[in-house]
């Protein structure tokens, strides 16, 4: 046993925790025991073995450098070519986007997305429809509802006298009719009073 194994041994084994039971020194210097064999197992190459692993380590390590070296020139031959026809880092990260972008719109997710949306629009679409068609039939009923009528009738007298005070002959006619022959009649009366004013001015 070594003197490191000797000095775990007592540094553990005390008298008293070997008298109370608590270790048990056979069942220690076995699992040490394996644990040597298992080191010494590791260690029992002969030298034409340990000579032959090195060798192929030797080669495995000049395979690599070899690969580094054909990638480097791979590399250097794809950056030629690149340049060459003309393929940009900007026109390349395009190119990337549009393929990433393809394969999203290809995939189940993005269809199954799309279509939800889709529906959603379309039943949003549909609710404002019947939100219109109800607005619709509410003005619809607020107009023949008596208060409207009654509001309507009392614009439509305001209209008659208007149009009978301003001059017209005809019955009561459309408010845009009022409108329009208010207009004439104040276009008519204004020269009228411009002439007035330029005699009194001259005088």
């Amino acid at each position: 046993m070594e003197p490191r194994q000797q000095e775990l041994y007592s540094s553990v084994l005390t008298p008293e925790a070997v008298d109370w039971g608590l270790l048990d020194k056979e069942s220690l210097k076995e699992a040490d025991e394996d644990m040597v064999s298992e080191v010494d197992l590791n260690n029992t190459y002969t030298e034409e073995e340990r000579e032959e692993m090195e060798n192929e380590l030797t080669k495995l390590e000049e395979e690599i450098t070899t690969l580094k070296q054909v990638l480097a020139s791979k590399e250097k031959r794809h950056l030629e070519l690149k340049q060459k026809l003309g393929i940009t880092a900007l026109s390349e990260l395009r190119h990337n986007f549009n393929k990433s972008w393809n394969d999203m719109q290809t995939s189940t997710v993005y269809k199954k997305t799309s279509e939800t949306l889709s529906t959603a629009g379309q039943r949003t679409s549909a609710a404002f429809s019947n939100l219109g068609t109800a607005i619709s039939r509410k003005f619809g009923d607020m107009r023949n509802s008596p208060s409207f009528k009654s509001f309507e009738e009392k614009v439509e007298s305001t209209v008659s006298n208007i149009k009978s005070k301003v001059g017209g002959t005809g019955g009561a006619g459309s408010f845009e009719e009022v409108l329009s022959s208010a207009a004439h009649a104040s276009a008519q009366d204004t020269p009228t009073n411009n002439v007035t004013e330029s005699s009194e001015r001259s005088c």
